[in-house]
């Protein structure tokens, strides 16, 4: 790992590789990381500060978006059918196929384009809930499996303009899911165990992509 920076810190840098990019043209920025590394949070931040940067009002175009891989889990009665509930949030859980084909759609930027997010109430992905205008600048895409190169997830990585790569302190990141899971209902015990034998196990997998980033930023 690298310094670790603060959530400040983490936010100026992200920012300071961003700033030069945005333009008259779209920028696309892909964040990716471990479960629980702080990809959403990181991205929420940058997406309120550039929108910051630009005063709107409520009738105008957003000037930047963030767009969850994560709106792309399969549905529970799908997970089930294949018989990889238990394996929520791998790889194989996700319409990988299906985020690339959006990510292509904003990469052309067409009129508008409706993204799909995860609902941690109902735990399931929701459609059509986060719009991406033409004329949006900067939209922010983050998620697990960004810079994984075995396809259908190779595909990501060619249309992003750039790539970051967040990581955090494994003690602290594996706490933070283990509150998560419990936060969701689970008892401590069963969330160990989901956090253990599926998280950490997505985590390898998301580690090993590490190396496809242009920068990797190491939280505090």
């Amino acid at each position: 790992m690298g310094r670790r920076l603060s959530r400040p810190e983490l936010l100026d840098a992200a920012r300071a590789l961003i700033v030069p990019l945005v333009g008259s043209s779209r920028v696309l920025v892909g964040i990716a990381g471990a479960p629980g590394a702080g990809k959403s949070t990181l991205a929420e931040a940058l997406v309120a500060e550039f929108a910051a940067t630009s005063p709107e009002d409520r009738t105008r175009v957003p000037a930047a978006v963030a767009v969850p891989m994560d709106g792309f889990h399969l549905s529970n009665v799908e997970l089930a059918r294949l018989g990889v509930a238990n394996r929520k949030g791998a790889p194989e859980t996700f319409d990988g196929a299906g985020y690339v084909h959006l990510l292509r759609r904003i990469r052309a930027e067409e009129d508008v384009v409706y993204a799909p997010a995860y609902s941690r109430l109902v735990h399931e992905s929701i459609g059509g809930v986060i719009p991406v205008h033409r004329d949006t600048r900067l939209v922010i895409t983050e998620g697990n499996y960004l810079l994984v190169p075995d396809p259908p997830w190779g595909a990501a990585r060619e249309l992003l303009d750039l790539a970051i790569y967040v990581e955090a302190p494994p003690r602290q990141r594996v706490a933070g899911l283990i509150r998560r899971q419990v936060s969701f209902g689970l008892s401590e015990p069963d969330a160990l165990d989901w956090v253990y034998r599926s998280d950490e196990a997505n985590a390898r997998v998301v580690e090993a992509s590490r190396r496809y980033a242009d920068v990797v930023l190491t939280r505090a």
